[in-house]
């Protein structure tokens, strides 16, 4: 029997994602730091957030499980593009995309909780060009509200999905959680196979 998956993550669109392939997870978020620091390179901190976040929610676990944690970033000519501030802020960064081709980053990490030094940790990559934008349709969209909990401020499985032309790798990398990658990794820990 496989054991059980807990979700280290507050996102809906996680937990979406998992339930629409089958797999059920309890969810427990993780509460950590998100800074950035001194000099770490965009996958580097992406890496070390995933295992930070799974290696949390694995010591609170009594029962044994795989914790499941992931940390999505964007990046613009090294730039790591971070959840926006506040609106404003959005705007900035959205401007700084349009008509650009980036990079979205998600670390994924799998821990189990009664072993800990068991563990996986890895990142996907996939290449994402905007189209062109006009202002109007950036404010439109920043005034959705969609883009404010988000890295690079947009979502591209909702309305966000208007800006962008391309994306070269894993569609379900943008959106937070690279499912085929975390699908072949599960049973390398006693996990489910779907």
């Amino acid at each position: 029997m496989s054991l059980p998956v807990v979700l280290a993550s507050a996102s809906p669109r996680r937990r979406d994602m998992l339930a629409a392939i089958g797999l059920t997870a309890d969810v427990q978020p993780a509460d950590v730091d998100e800074s950035v620091l001194p000099g770490e390179a965009p996958e580097a901190m992406a890496l070390r957030l995933a295992a930070a976040k799974a290696d949390a929610v694995a010591r609170k676990r009594s029962e044994r499980a795989i914790v499941l944690a992931a940390d999505t970033i964007v990046v613009l000519d090294g730039e790591i593009l971070t959840k926006p501030r506040d609106p404003e802020h959005a705007v900035a960064t959205l401007t700084k995309l349009q008509g650009r081709e980036h990079t979205v980053i998600t670390a994924f990490a799998l821990v189990r909780s009664d072993r800990p030094a068991e563990r996986i940790v890895r990142a996907v990559h996939t290449r994402v060009r905007f189209r062109a934008l006009s202002e109007a349709v950036i404010r439109d969209y920043v005034a959705s509200g969609e883009p404010l909990d988000k890295a690079g401020a947009y979502g591209i499985q909702k309305i966000g999905a208007k800006l962008v032309r391309e994306v070269r790798g894993s569609y379900t990398n943008v959106v937070g959680l690279p499912l085929v990658e975390v699908l072949e990794a599960l049973p390398a820990l006693g996990g489910p196979t779907l």
